[in-house]
């Protein structure tokens, strides 16, 4: 079973549930009612050897990252992160000195982006490192961009330079908190999304979610330096990298057509592509011709039975 697949089966349970959940499943953060106040809720995990390799990563940049996703997906809602708690799960042969560099690398993190870690759980087992982080977040006059609103004629954009992030961005990426927030300010964005997955991937579940397609043009989306070197390595294109590769924790969103002039002046984002009607979406090559785009890029899978 495909990750995919699964959430669709849980969404299909649940539905749509009003009252008090004023944002449901299906983006990259709930959003909920607590004391009348609106709060953005989302927990993720790191596991060893899924997301990180303990043989090399340095301890803090374990402990970054596990914050850190969290931070990018209120970041995708232009949210303001607040308060976190965190769960380890700890091999029992890991070393004090090594657990205090996890945490140290988290809270440094943390307090980055004024977050306050205020609890959480630790339990040590036979297994490998895994952390989990729950993260609260707020609005703050902002509201929370969906990756449901997407229209037929918007413009699509990202924040940043994709592909390659196996080669250290991964690890050390800057949840984009504060341009998300400058963007919606200036612009008024009508979806977004962090490219967690890869472009390809996550683009797919915009326009899913939005019931649109999209058309990316090739010679506009910015291809790192690092799936450049990638690509020399592995006999993959730098395209192929900048679209599949994932883990770049970019924001990829849509804006009003009209302020795509103004988007590209900021110097907070660069356009690459534009939303249409129906579904699909296509890749135009740098001569003209499109062809089929599909949404290549990470997907948790199991082989087990169902």
């Amino acid at each position: 079973m495909s990750e995919r697949s699964f959430l669709r089966w849980i969404r299909s349970r649940i539905g749509r549930r009003g009252g008090r959940i004023e944002i449901d499943s299906g983006d990259d953060a709930a959003s909920v009612r607590v004391g009348g106040e609106r709060v953005l809720f989302k927990t993720d995990s790191v596991i060893d050897g899924v997301h990180f390799d303990a043989r090399t990563a340095r301890p803090e940049e374990i402990g970054h990252k596990a914050l850190a996703r969290c931070l990018s997906d209120i970041a995708a809602m232009a949210g303001v992160p607040a308060f976190a708690v965190v769960a380890m799960m700890v091999p029992r042969r890991s070393g004090e000195a090594y657990l205090r560099r996890i945490y140290r690398g988290m809270e440094r993190t943390a307090r980055s982006f004024r977050t306050a870690v205020v609890g959480g759980d630790f339990a040590s087992h036979p297994g490998k490192l895994a952390i989990s982080v729950a993260l609260l977040g707020e609005t703050e006059g902002l509201q929370p961009v969906l990756r449901s609103g997407a229209r037929p004629g918007d413009a699509v954009a990202v924040t940043g330079p994709l592909g390659g992030s196996i080669l250290g961005k991964h690890l050390r990426f800057r949840p984009r908190v504060r341009e998300a927030r400058e963007l919606h300010r200036r612009i008024g964005l009508h979806s977004m999304i962090d490219v967690s997955d890869g472009l390809a991937v996550d683009l797919g579940h915009l326009c899913e979610e939005s019931g649109v397609g999209a058309v990316v043009y090739e010679r506009r989306i910015p291809v790192s330096a690092a799936a450049r070197r990638l690509a020399r390595r592995d006999g993959r294109t730098p395209l192929e990298h900048a679209l599949g590769d994932g883990e770049d924790y970019e924001l990829l969103f849509t804006l009003p057509a009209g302020k795509a002039g103004a988007l590209e002046r900021s110097g907070l984002g660069r356009v690459i592509g534009e939303v249409v009607r129906g579904r699909g979406m296509r890749l135009q090559r740098t001569d003209g011709s499109r062809q089929a785009l599909p949404p290549a890029g990470w997907e948790h899978v199991t082989n087990q039975p169902g």
